[in-house]
Parts: structure tokens; C-alpha cells; sequence
């Protein structure tokens, strides 16, 4: 199996109803103008850049936590949290901090019970192997006929995350009859 196949197969996995209710989360965050904060950490955090340019460009109030502009968090506001394996301390600490300010915070994870998970008021479940690998993950390969690791590390979760994302892009952009000329007008015009 390749890893194309591999994203195909994930397509089964993840639940039509967690993409709902977070296309309506984000929704409800863009109507309001209240703020969203994107956090992840390593290559989770890369892909977590790209949504969050994307969200820019649809006209969100977005940001990217670790950058030198990042205002204050506050009631209402939402952040979304992406870590494979829902351990990255990094993550939690900030997504226990949006909490306590009363923020709602989105988990992007494969793992439902982990520390992530049960701190976020949303789980998005993203199948891949985490750098975490473990039985759980040995038994989803089986289920879905991968018998070696495709990729190292988390490369799978990522690359099914920012696929996943960017079809919620895709269904934000019909949502709000957006065309790619407008997220053009918002797309850095002083690049070489």
C-alpha cells in the first residue's frame, strides 16, 4: 500500500459528523469575528500554518500561536489544537489556558482518550501512525491492509490532516460563496 492509498482509505475512517460540527464551530467563529488561534507543534504545527493561511485568506480573524502578533484570548474565542498523539505538552498547556479564559478549543488528534482530547469541547479524528505508534495504531493498519509503517513518525496523521483541512477549506469556500479571486485579494502581494 502507498501512502496515497493509505489517505484514500482514511477518507472511511473519519467521522462525517466531527467535520460537521467543526465546519459549523468555524462558522460560528467567522460570523461572530471573534478570534481563532492555531497551536501544534513540529510538523503538526506546519500544517496548522497552512490552515490557518488559508482561514486567512477565506476573511478569518485567525492566528498562529508563537508568532509576535498574537492577541489575548477571551470568551468565545476558539482554538484549534492539532496533536497527533494528543500528548504534545506544549499543546495542552496553551489548550488549558484557552479553557481558562473561557475560549473553546478544537482537538485535530487520533487519539480520542488521550490528554488533548479530554481537555477540548471538539475531537476531530484524523487516523495515522504517531510518533507514539502503539497496539491501537497496529490494529488500524490491520483494519485497513497495511502491514509496515508506510512513513516515519507522523508523517501519516499530517498528511491526512492537511488534507482533511483543506476539504473543510474547500466546503467553507462554498459555504460562504467565496471564489479563489477573493482569497486571492487577501493572498501576500509583495512576494517575489
Amino acid at each position: 500500500m502507498s501512502i496515497a492509498s493509505y489517505v484514500v482509505r482514511s477518507v472511511d475512517v473519519v467521522k462525517e459528523y466531527q467535520v460537521e460540527d467543526f465546519i459549523k464551530e468555524l462558522l460560528n467563529i467567522y460570523n461572530s469575528n471573534n478570534k481563532l488561534i492555531v497551536v501544534g507543534a513540529g510538523r503538526s504545527g506546519l500544517i496548522g500554518r497552512a490552515f490557518a493561511m488559508r482561514l486567512m485568506h477565506l476573511g478569518f480573524n485567525v492566528y498562529v500561536l508563537g508568532d509576535t502578533v498574537v492577541p489575548s484570548l477571551r470568551p468565545n474565542d476558539l482554538m484549534i489544537a492539532i496533536s497527533g498523539s494528543g500528548r504534545t505538552k506544549l499543546v495542552i498547556t496553551v489548550a488549558e489556558a484557552a479553557k481558562s479564559v473561557g475560549a473553546k478549543v478544537i482537538a485535530i488528534t487520533t487519539y480520542v482518550n488521550s490528554p488533548l482530547a479530554n481537555i477540548a469541547d471538539m475531537v476531530v479524528e484524523v487516523p495515522g501512525r504517531t510518533k507514539i505508534s502503539d497496539q491501537n495504531d497496529y490494529y488500524l493498519r490491520q483494519l485497513m491492509g497495511i502491514y509496515e509503517p508506510l512513513a516515519p513518525l507522523g508523517t501519516l496523521f499530517e498528511v491526512t490532516t492537511m488534507i482533511m483541512l483543506d476539504a473543510v477549506v474547500a466546503e467553507l469556500m462554498v459555504r460562504l460563496g467565496k471564489t479563489e479571486e477573493d482569497l486571492k485579494k487577501l493572498h501576500a502581494n509583495i512576494e517575489i
